[in-house]
């Protein structure tokens, strides 16, 4: 860690308030809106007809998803992984996090895991390899791979659309300048959890994900981006700010002072506190 970087123990690099809700009988996640995944007809369960992959989603959602439409066991989409050949970056060798585009699919009648999972990379693939991707990701010293993967944290980051360029420059300018990226997202990917709370232990995790002790990015995407946070991740808004807070929800603030970041954070404990009083 650099001298220059407060301890972990006091930074709070960032904070968001987005939730994701799952219901029986739909998925909402941002503003993505899945169609039931359970349609009644005349008393019995029939196979939906499409299936939407929210942005952001981790790729253990989507086996989950797909084990669910397809009335699968838990588990067999990821052990169908193996079979399914899926065209990956070398880079990624085999993980497909990252390259399970968000979008609607349909569910043809003899759909399988392999075929799901073969037309989400398919999609990803299209999306991410056109010539502009890879000329913005050169722009910033990037494969596309690196893109990906930038573009995740700022899908997992960002409160809102309009954030998103200003997050990806935050990665940028701590990545130029040596420091470690400090993101709770990471963490949170490690321990497959989605929580507003950091630890001090929790940033102490041995893991390759934990970008608080660990410099650069992390291995691989930790969720799945969708166009919006790839757009932000090849072409970030100028700035120079290297932390940022969402105080609270449309009140994100971004900034290069470490002191005014403080300020920040400090008004979003309070407002934590006031909204979750101890009992």
């Amino acid at each position: 860690m650099q001298k220059n970087t407060p301890p972990p123990s006091t930074i709070r690099l960032t904070r968001r308030g987005k939730l994701v809700l799952v219901m029986t009988g739909a998925v909402v996640a941002g503003t993505a809106v899945a169609v039931p995944l359970w349609m009644i007809r005349s008393g019995e369960i029939a196979r939906p007809a499409s299936l939407v992959i929210p942005e952001g989603w981790r790729a253990s959602q989507i086996y989950a998803a797909v084990d669910k439409t397809l009335t699968l066991p838990a588990g067999s989409t990821k052990k169908s992984l193996a079979r399914a050949h899926l065209k990956l970056p070398k880079d990624a060798e085999g993980n497909p996090e990252g390259y399970l585009f968000p979008a609607t699919y349909q569910v043809p009648e003899k759909a399988t895991p392999e075929s799901l999972l073969t037309v989400m990379a398919q999609t990803a693939d299209k999306k991410f390899n056109g010539a502009p991707t890879a000329a913005g990701a050169q722009r910033n010293a990037m494969n596309v791979y690196q893109a990906v993967t930038v573009a995740s944290i700022v899908q997992a980051e960002a409160a809102s659309k309009d954030d998103m360029g200003k997050v990806a420059r935050v990665v940028f300018n701590r990545l130029e300048r040596g420091m470690p990226l400090q993101m709770d997202s990471t963490i949170n990917y490690a321990l497959n959890r989605a929580t507003l709370k950091t630890s001090s232990n929790d940033t102490k995790l041995n893991s390759p994900y934990n970008s608080y002790q660990r410099m650069g990015l992390p291995p691989t995407p930790i969720d799945n981006p969708g166009e919006d946070a790839m757009r932000a991740a090849i072409s970030p808004t100028p700035g120079d700010w290297l932390y940022f807070v969402t105080v609270k929800p449309g009140d994100t603030r971004f900034t290069a002072d470490y002191a005014e970041h403080q300020r920040n954070v400090a008004e979003f404990n309070a407002g934590q506190k006031k909204a979750s009083p101890s009992k």
